[in-house]
């Protein structure tokens, strides 16, 4: 099971990844971000990449696609916050963005 971050792991994984483009939401404590690509099918097959991880780590984000954006929202129910699930999930997202 997942275990929230600890105030300093947290305070550290918010810094990253802010820098790298995610937003806190600290009322939720969550992390978000938009995800823009070429067009609709390099949208879908992102997010189908990202399905087949998320699998992998049973860790699920919530998000929507309109085109060729992607939201994400990404938090850990179990925990009312973030997980290190979280963290893994957020920066594969960013590398198979990349």
């Amino acid at each position: 099971m997942a275990e929230k971050l600890t105030p300093q792991a947290h305070t550290a994984a918010v810094s990253e990844l802010t820098a790298a483009g995610w937003t806190h939401e600290p009322g939720r404590d969550a992390l978000t971000k938009t995800f823009q690509f070429k067009n609709f099918v390099e949208a879908f097959g992102w997010m189908t990449q990202m399905a087949i991880q998320a699998e992998k780590l049973n860790h699920h984000p919530e998000w929507s696609n309109v085109y060729r954006t992607v939201e994400v929202l990404l938090t850990t129910h179990d925990v009312d916050g973030l997980s290190e699930l979280d963290l893994k999930l957020a920066r594969a997202m960013d590398k198979a963005a990349a």
